[in-house]
């Protein structure tokens, strides 16, 4: 594995990985940062996971259709948890209105 420095603003470094990853039987190399690494390596093992449980649930072994079901399901599973987040950031919000109003009823 290649580790390579780049220097960026206030004069830190950040070090820079060149990594392989596996997917579908294709390797592909890439530079990630250090601290990305292991988010990186989990997404390529959850893909893989994925097709194999496709491959395995619907008996098909065309990897440009188990491909596009894996992505197809990962921007459903992406609009879930924006939604839900979304919904959390409203009932925080609604909750500190009602917090904020019980303050000014008591002053």
């Amino acid at each position: 594995m290649h580790i390579a420095l780049d220097k960026i603003d206030n004069n830190r470094f950040m070090r820079e990985l060149s990594i392989k990853i596996k997917i579908a039987d294709r390797e592909y190399p890439m530079t990630v940062q250090a601290e990305e690494e292991e988010r990186v390596r989990r997404a390529g093992k959850l893909i893989n996971e994925r097709l194999k449980s496709y491959r395995e649930k619907f008996g098909i072994d065309d990897k440009q259709d188990l491909l596009s079901m894996v992505a197809f399901d990962a921007i459903v599973d992406r609009f879930g948890i924006e939604d839900n987040l979304q919904s959390n950031d409203e009932s925080v919000l609604n909750k500190i209105k009602s917090i904020e109003h019980l303050i000014n009823q008591s002053i």
